[in-house]
């Protein structure tokens, strides 16, 4: 889709549909004003009529006099005074829905009343960049499907404002890149998306993108350096696993990487832990931190962040078999460190807890992790936040204010000491499982042994990376946040 920033006379505008906001009691934006004046009164002659009573939905007009569009589409913001970037990216989501039903490809919206800063710009010109995906691989759209989205204009009035607006717009372009990608990778089924293919597409990513490398680690590879954890959970499969690391060299040669970390599970089904049956085909969705490292390192890429970045992804399957990991199995990690396998559906830290050993060596500024790990944080937190974990009460406010700027929001959950003694094991340094009890945290608490080395964050997206029902598929997160922590890691300013 193409995104493109306008000025001019708004009246004068040539689009199929013109976006303009009306809040409660029929206060108009100062944008749906100016064409108001020059329709001489025709807006709010509609709005009189009581379509948009209490400023929300949607009112669709055409062929309003003394302007040049073909349409114009109302569209309620609630009241004035509590209207925020998130009340606009929601609002959106209702005009952008409604240009589908009412077949509209091309569209402009003339921002809200202070939301043409490089924030509003960003967060409108991504909605409608997400807008613009659908799932198409293995089930084409039907014939009478909305048509997407092709081009989506933004309307800054002032000069001065359009080149924060054009830096807005092309770091929504990435991001929105980023996120379409995660979704893409998240959404195919397993029997597509396996460890091998997410080795192959991170390949392509590097052919396209001049400055992505990519180096795949084999199972021969990972095991002559004794990576025994992560090897563990792919023996019960016919699909072997993958590691594999995608570098971006945007800074000096000397500065340390930033290092993300994603869990590939393509599929998991629990392995002789076997999960119950309803609901495990979302199990394809437990790659969905792998996916988020792809879209961040797409989207750090694409915007020519001035960082240096290293993403990893640790790529498995978990599947019953006579070779699979059993409960009560004892394995020994690249860390040296052993490890009892009371469960063998908590593999997700099994694969991780070798990468973020093996992340040591690129002596980084600092490790990200990001998985579906532990359906305890989607019970604590449901599906709105992702679960925030850290010993470092600085990079957690760091992380949690790239998510609010990102409308990708983390909540902080504890990492005490007092918890690490549920992983206690008799036969082992640990227990891959603490118990019942704060199980999204003792989980957190088994990750944390093996990042001594390195300032290090956790992200649960168990309750985040998809949806279920009938919006069911990935949403893409945690991309956003991911790209907001790397525009401010790497100094870019966003802001006049």
């Amino acid at each position: 889709m193409e995104l493109k920033i306008v000025g001019g006379d708004l009246a004068k505008a040539k689009t199929p549909c013109l976006i303009l906001g009306v809040y409660d009691k029929h206060k108009l934006s100062a944008a749906a004003a100016t064409v108001d004046k020059a329709s001489d009164g025709a807006i709010a002659k509609l709005l009189r009529k009581g379509d948009l009573d209490g400023g929300k939905g949607t009112l669709l007009a055409y062929d309003l006099p003394g302007i040049s569009v073909e349409r114009v589409l109302l569209l309620g913001l609630g009241k004035r005074k509590e209207f925020d970037r998130g009340k606009l990216t929601k609002a959106l989501g209702t005009a952008l829905s409604r240009l589908g039903e009412s077949r509209v490809t091309k569209a402009l919206l003339a921002l809200p009343d202070g939301l043409d800063d490089y924030a509003g710009v960003r967060a409108a010109a991504l909605k409608a960049a997400e807008s613009a995906y659908r799932y198409e691989q293995t089930k084409p759209p039907k014939e009478d499907a909305p048509p997407l989205l092709e081009r989506f204009d933004l309307w800054v009035e002032k000069k001065a404002q359009r080149t924060v607006a054009e830096r807005a717009l092309a770091h929504a372009e990435a991001i929105g890149a980023g996120v379409a990608l995660a979704r893409e990778l998240g959404n195919l089924p397993g029997n597509i998306c396996t460890p091998t293919y997410l080795a192959e597409r991170a390949v392509e990513l590097a052919k396209a993108h001049e400055a992505l490398s990519t180096e795949v680690l084999d199972e021969a590879a990972m095991a002559e350096l004794g990576m025994g954890a992560l090897l563990s959970v792919s023996r019960g499969s016919r699909q072997p696993a993958k590691l594999i690391k995608m570098s971006y060299q945007g800074g000096a040669a000397d500065t340390k990487p930033v290092v993300l970390v994603g869990k590939g599970l393509t599929f998991d089904a629990g392995g002789i832990s076997i999960k119950p049956a309803g609901e495990m085909d979302e199990m394809k969705y437990d790659m969905a931190g792998g996916a988020g490292v792809f879209g961040a390192m797409v989207a750090a890429v694409r915007m020519g962040l001035p960082i240096n970045l290293i993403g990893l992804v640790p790529a498995s399957e978990n599947l019953p078999d006579g070779d699979a990991n059993k409960p009560g199995d004892v394995v020994t990690s690249l860390s040296g460190q052993t490890i009892e396998i009371l469960n063998t559906d908590a593999e997700g830290r099994l694969i991780l807890c070798d990468t973020l050993t093996y992340a040591e060596r690129f002596e980084p500024d600092v490790v990200l992790d990001m998985a579906t790990l532990t359906g305890a944080c989607i019970i604590a937190l449901g599906k709105h936040p992702s679960g925030l974990f850290t010993g470092d009460d600085k990079l957690a406010k760091e992380i949690t204010a790239a998510g609010e700027a990102a409308d990708d929001r983390v909540w902080r959950l504890p990492l005490w000491e007092d918890y690490q003694q549920q992983l206690d094991s008799n036969f082992a340094d640990m227990a891959n499982i603490g118990g019942r009890e704060a199980g999204a945290v003792t989980a957190a608490c088994f990750l944390s042994r093996f990042t001594k080395a390195y300032p290090w964050a956790h992200l649960d997206i168990a309750g985040t990376a998809w949806l279920k029902g009938k919006e069911k598929g990935a949403t893409g997160r945690p991309v956003p946040l991911l790209s907001e922590f790397l525009i401010r890691r790497s100094g870019v300013e966003t802001k006049d």
